[in-house]
């Protein structure tokens, strides 16, 4: 799209709208801004950074009716919100930065990863964008995990990257339509976000449109709503911990292989937990897929590290192991973490759990979790939707209460596990922040 004059809203002025607002001025596009609780100090901050930006706040359809031809909305506002749904029906264009960044990359030679899926989504980009690193690309790894893909952009100056490694929510895919990513990939779905979707099938609906375009799609073969995503007349690559596929992991030999050759054992790879041989498996696949030397990818993938807060080790004590999995902020996540590690768990879960549903972690926890410490606004809930699967349920108030509790109720060789399956915002600033209260409570033990 040539963006030129075109009478263009922005809504929603966090990093990734101010990331908008900064680019499609820059190419000439009449820009103003919008919150629906814009604050003084913000408007003025953004005010100083760029030149006669009009903000707007109140009623989104009222500033709307300024007559814009285009809104660019942040992945926190969903396009069902009944002013936007008015102003689509009416003719009125609704994109997100990813479909900015689409349209600006056609035709170019830059090729695109792209990466969704409920858990595990981070591991896998950070994977990826390191083995194409140490492949010797010029890699730009943006999107979900941090920064925002025009910021990512602006910063080249128009240089164009050899490959783009992108982490997408289900948010930033809603009004994507143009991506055509080389390579793309749903990990896997399991409930997440149930307040903003109808239901799993919804949210899975809006995973699915990462495949919009002709590249190599990786998915995976043990999660039922990843099979049906499989489009007529496109290469597959297949990912599995349960069958022989293209890539996948026998677990009785301890080893990963991949189209009959066998790539690596399992306990040579540094993440913790067999969910990571399934991420390992999804990343060959995908920088494959993009024509990267298997060789390669298979010396590097041993000296990567990993992520903070992903199933983490802490430390231990008393022969009892301390893991932050902070970052699990859904039932899926936490699910994968349990069922990853094979000694017996006292896990500490609870937060904002975003209409989730607890009991798929019923399976996992039975035969495996000596108690079960819950904290924040929906420990009730978890606590209904575990009844009687565990010896006993604990309420805390604090999350340092429940670290002292896990501590006394944990026996040598076991593992206490932060893994919420829920949001920190009820008592944290944020899931790096929860870890970090955690870690400080481990200390003082």
């Amino acid at each position: 799209m040539n963006w030129q004059n075109k009478r263009i809203l922005v809504a929603g002025l966090g990093a990734t709208g101010v990331s908008m607002i900064a680019f499609l001025r820059q190419q000439g596009a009449q820009v103003a801004a919008y919150d629906a609780d814009l604050k003084t100090e913000r408007e003025a901050s953004l005010k100083q950074r760029f030149d006669n930006l009009i903000c707007y706040t109140g009623r989104l359809k009222e500033v709307l009716a300024h007559g814009f031809d285009i809104l660019a909305i942040s992945p926190g506002i969903s396009e069902r919100m009944h002013d936007i749904a008015e102003f689509k029906q009416n003719g009125g264009i609704v994109l997100g930065d990813i479909e900015i960044l689409a349209q600006t990359l056609q035709g170019k030679s830059d090729k695109i990863i792209a990466i969704t899926g409920s858990n595990g989504k981070t591991t896998v980009t950070s994977l990826v964008g390191y083995l194409c690193q140490q492949c010797g690309l010029d890699t730009i790894i943006a999107g979900n995990i941090g920064t925002p893909v025009l910021d990512a952009y602006m910063q080249r100056d128009g240089k164009p990257a050899d490959v783009w490694v992108l982490e997408l929510s289900s948010f930033q895919l809603e009004n994507t339509e143009h991506l055509n990513a080389d390579a793309a990939t749903v990990l896997n779905i399991s409930e997440d976000h149930l307040n903003r979707y109808d239901d799993l099938l919804d949210y899975a609906h809006a995973k699915a449109k990462i495949f919009r375009g002709q590249g190599v799609q990786v998915l995976n073969a043990d999660d039922v709503f990843c099979r049906v995503m499989k489009r007529a007349g496109r290469s597959v690559k297949w990912f599995s911990l349960e069958h022989r596929t293209d890539y996948w992991a026998d677990t009785q030999a301890g080893r990963l292989k991949a189209d009959g050759q066998d790539l690596a054992a399992m306990a040579d790879i540094p993440l913790q937990g067999l969910h990571n041989s399934a991420n390992v498996l999804a990343a060959l696949a995908l920088c494959e897929a993009i024509g990267l030397p298997r060789t390669e990818l298979l010396q590097y993938v041993q000296t990567f590290k990993g992520l903070p807060h992903r199933v983490e080790k802490v430390g231990e004590k008393n022969g009892i192991t301390f893991i932050d999995d902070s970052k699990g902020t859904n039932v899926g996540a936490t699910a994968a973490a349990i069922a990853g590690l094979q000694a017996p768990i006292v896990l500490i879960a609870g937060g904002q759990g975003k209409g989730q549903d607890f009991t798929p972690l019923r399976a996992v926890l039975q035969d495996k979790a000596r108690a079960v410490l819950l904290i924040g606004e929906d420990a009730s809930k978890i606590r209904h939707d575990l009844a009687g699967c565990v010896p006993e349920t604990i309420d805390c108030a604090t999350l340092p209460e429940a670290v002292q509790t896990a501590y006394q109720l944990a026996q040598s060789g076991d593992i206490v596990l932060l893994s919420p399956a829920c949001a920190s915002f009820d008592m944290f600033q944020g899931y790096a922040h929860r870890a970090q209260v955690f870690i400080d409570a481990f200390q003082q033990l």
